[in-house]
């Protein structure tokens, strides 16, 4: 049996012992009825491992205890619509696991570029919806991050959004056609203008658009994910804290910082676990080599402009995208990137001096392409992040999610769920997916979840019936 896992409280503080919240009646219909499984047919066609509840009845005093692997954008979206959503007459512990902390895995290293369209400008399956929950999301966490700064006199910190847009130089006189064509069709809450060579240099001194035009989102932001993902995980914390003091059922939030070797480790502690390690994925002995996911390792590097050196870069500035992408912090940082390394096997974050000279002389060579001055700024250092990426569908890359039980032939009281394969558009896509599967785990019915993003199990040959 594992040894016991220390836990940190919600308020951020190592504990002891956790208080366990024990389901005060073992054998309540809700709980019994996680244990009642058959297969059926679903509302949006096929065949899916659904979770039917023989009796709903509210039951005031029941605990629900959650475990969350992964402690990335998906994992802290699922934690608040968790706490959230969950009945408001009963006590909740979740409990999010990371033996690398906030922000430890490709989550913490992404470059933060957050809009709805693809490289062609055109609007992602379901962007929409992506586009509004991530930015209620971005909400919660500036709130949290405001009263932070509020109480702690001292802090220097900044905020964690950049409202600065994105700028999009077209790459050949085709793509313009097509950047041109997908442009007319945008959302108003982030809308595409069209700028010719001279209207972006005014928006950039010094952008090189050689086939005058660029795309130019206005509504477009920049991320600062570690500063995010901490002010998210706040937010949690007050929500949990704010609930148990006006409803009188203690809700508590746990971060977890030891590693989790296999499933069934939690299974006897916890009514669901749900599973949103990213590529780490295939770390669980349950579920390595079974999921249709590939991994791509990026790295990003860091640079500043030296001191000496003018020319900064002002602060209204949009960040850019091309076939390199330059997210700027401010007047003289900014973030670039990425590299494509498929079928990686490396998860850690730190970065060789090698490698780290090879790929940031490999990304300036792109980036100067379109923004020649970042020839002129010097590396400070880089960071890689292992992402997991989900096969491609008519609807472009969609992440997976679904009930796991029948997958790994999990036959206990415990439900496994999957949040997987949001590749370099975890940032976008965690608000919506972390709702989504919330609501399933909350109710016991995959049936919830709109069956594109379960249609990845019709394929798999390894379905336990």
């Amino acid at each position: 049996m594992a040894p016991p896992l220390e836990p940190l409280t919600a308020t951020g503080l190592l504990s002891s012992r956790l208080n366990p919240l024990q389901n005060p009646n073992p054998l309540n219909p809700i709980f019994v009825g996680a244990l009642s499984r058959r297969r059926r047919g679903n509302r949006n066609g096929g065949s899916r491992c659904n979770v039917l509840c023989t009796a709903m009845s509210p039951r005031p005093m029941y605990s629900s205890r959650y475990a969350i692997l992964g402690a990335g954008f998906a994992g802290l979206s699922v934690a608040w619509h968790l706490l959230r959503h969950t009945q408001k007459g009963s006590h909740v512990c979740v409990d999010i696991f990371d033996e690398n902390g906030i922000g430890g895995g490709a989550s913490g290293v992404a470059g933060g570029l957050l809009h709805p369209y693809s490289p062609k400008a055109k609007l992602l399956w379901k962007g929409a919806e992506f586009w509004k929950e991530c930015l209620e999301l971005l909400a919660v966490a500036e709130q949290a991050n405001n009263a932070q700064r509020i109480k702690e006199t001292d802090c220097v910190d900044g905020g964690i959004v950049l409202r600065r847009g994105i700028l999009r130089p077209a790459t050949s006189q085709k793509n313009a056609e097509i950047l041109i064509e997908n442009a007319s069709s945008c959302l108003e809450s982030c809308i595409l203008e069209t700028l010719d060579e001279k209207a972006a240099q005014s928006l950039i001194p010094g952008l090189c658009a050689r086939f005058d035009l660029a795309i130019y989102m206005p509504g477009a932001m920049s991320i600062q994910p570690k500063r995010y993902l901490q002010a998210l995980f706040s937010a949690c914390q007050n929500l949990a804290n704010d609930q148990s003091k006006s409803t009188g059922k203690e809700r508590i939030i746990n971060l977890r910082t030891q590693h989790v070797s296999n499933l069934q480790q939690l299974s006897g502690e916890y009514d669901s676990v749900i599973v949103c390690l990213g590529a780490r994925v295939n770390t669980l002995p349950e579920l390595s080599g079974k999921l249709p996911l590939r991994t791509c390792r990026g790295i990003v590097s860091e640079l500043h402009l030296p001191t000496a050196s003018r020319g900064e870069y002002a602060d209204q500035s949009p960040s850019i995208l091309s076939d390199a992408w330059l997210a700027f912090q401010g007047p003289r940082q900014v973030y670039m990137g990425s590299t494509w390394d498929w079928n990686s096997k490396l998860y850690d974050q730190n970065v060789s001096k090698e490698e780290c000279a090879r790929a940031t002389e490999e990304l300036i060579s792109r980036a100067s392409i379109f923004y020649p001055e970042i020839r002129r700024w010097s590396l400070v250092g880089a960071k890689a992040g292992l992402r997991a990426m989900p096969p491609l569908t008519e609807n472009g890359s969609v992440p997976l999610l679904g009930c796991l039980n029948d997958l790994i032939g999990d036959r206990t009281n415990c439900m496994f769920w999957l949040v997987g394969g949001l590749g370099a558009r975890g940032l976008l896509y965690h608000g919506l997916v972390g709702k989504l599967i919330s609501q399933a785990v909350i109710s016991f019915d995959e049936s919830v979840i709109p069956f594109e993003f379960i249609d990845w199990k019709k394929r798999m040959p390894c379905i336990v019936s």
